[in-house]
C-alpha cells in the first residue's frame, strides 16, 4: 500500500498522506514517495491546484515518525532531516498553488509541511505546533524560518520556544492559518477555496504566486522588475484574448491554460 496517494479530479491534484495508523507521521520511505510525487506534480498541466491532506480524521500529520526515529543512526537521522527539508522546500516552489487541509493534529514536520503551502484552512476541532524544542530539537524542515516570515520574529520565537499547541482557532488569530471549518463543511469548503483560484486564469496564478513569492525575497525595485517579467510572460497567451472577448461578450472566460 503506497504512503502517498494522488488523485487529480477537476485540475485539483489531492496528495494524501496515507499512514493513518501512524497518525501520516514521515518516515523514510514516506518522504522518498512525497518527493516523487510532488515532482510529478510539477510539470502536470492537468493540475492547477495541490491540496495536501491527511487521511483518516485523527490528523494532517504529527511529523516524524518517532517509532522509526529510535532505530536509526545518527547519520541516518542526518539522511531524514536533510530529505524533509528537500521535499517541503519542494511543495513551496511548485508552481501551482498549494493548500493544507489541516483535518486534524498537525505538530512538528507535520506544522512545517502546512506552511510550505500557500494557504492552511483547518477544521475546528485541529490542534497544531512546532513543538520540536519539547523533544529538545528543533524545527528542521523550515520551521524557523517559514514561521516568522508569516507572522512576524516575535510571535514565531513565542511559538517555537515554548511549544506551545495551539487550537485552530488561536492558529487563526495568530496569522498561522488561512481559515477554520467545521468538520463537516471541511472538503467542500477546501474545495470550494481551490475552485475559486480555478476560475482564473492558470497561467496568470502561477505568475502571480512566482512573483509574489519571488519579490518578498528582495528588494522592492528588484521585486517590481520580477512582476515586470512575470506580466510579461502572461501577454501572448491564448486566455488573456479569451479573458477580453469572454469580457466583451458578457459571459464567464473558457481558459485553457495556453
Amino acid at each position: 500500500m503506497s504512503n502517498i496517494i494522488l488523485e487529480v479530479n477537476n485540475y485539483i491534484g489531492y496528495v494524501t498522506l496515507n499512514r493513518a495508523e501512524a497518525m501520516n507521521a514521515f518516515n523514510y520511505d514516506t518522504l522518498c514517495e512525497l518527493a516523487n510525487v510532488v515532482e510529478s506534480i510539477r510539470t502536470n498541466s492537468e493540475i492547477r491546484v495541490v491540496v495536501f491532506q491527511g487521511s483518516g480524521e485523527k490528523a494532517f500529520s504529527v511529523g516524524a515518525d518517532l517509532k522509526e526515529r529510535k532505530t536509526l543512526s545518527e547519520q541516518e537521522v542526518r539522511r531524514n532531516v536533510h530529505k524533509i527539508g528537500e521535499v517541503f522546500s519542494s511543495v513551496e516552489k511548485l508552481p501551482q498553488p498549494t493548500i493544507a487541509a489541516m483535518n486534524g493534529y498537525a505538530f512538528g514536520g507535520g506544522m512545517e509541511l502546512a506552511l510550505a503551502c500557500d494557504f492552511r484552512i483547518a477544521v475546528k476541532e485541529a490542534v497544531m505546533g512546532l513543538t520540536e524544542t519539547s523533544l529538545a530539537i528543533i524545527p528542521g524542515a523550515g520551521g524557523t524560518q517559514r514561521l516568522p516570515r508569516l507572522i512576524g520574529e516575535a510571535k514565531a520565537m513565542e511559538l517555537i520556544l515554548t511549544a506551545k499547541r495551539l487550537t485552530a482557532d488561536e492558529a487563526l488569530d495568530y496569522g498561522v492559518i488561512t481559515k477554520t471549518v467545521g468538520r463537516e463543511e471541511f472538503h467542500q469548503e477546501v474545495k470550494a477555496f481551490a475552485d475559486r483560484i480555478l476560475a482564473n486564469g492558470p497561467i496568470a496564478i502561477q505568475q502571480a504566486k512566482f512573483s509574489i513569492k519571488n519579490g518578498m525575497n528582495t528588494d522592492l525595485n528588484t521585486g517590481l522588475e520580477i512582476e515586470r517579467k512575470a506580466y510579461e510572460i502572461t501577454i501572448p497567451t491564448e486566455d488573456r484574448v479569451e479573458a477580453l472577448q469572454a469580457f466583451a461578450e458578457k459571459r464567464k472566460p473558457n481558459f485553457k491554460g495556453k
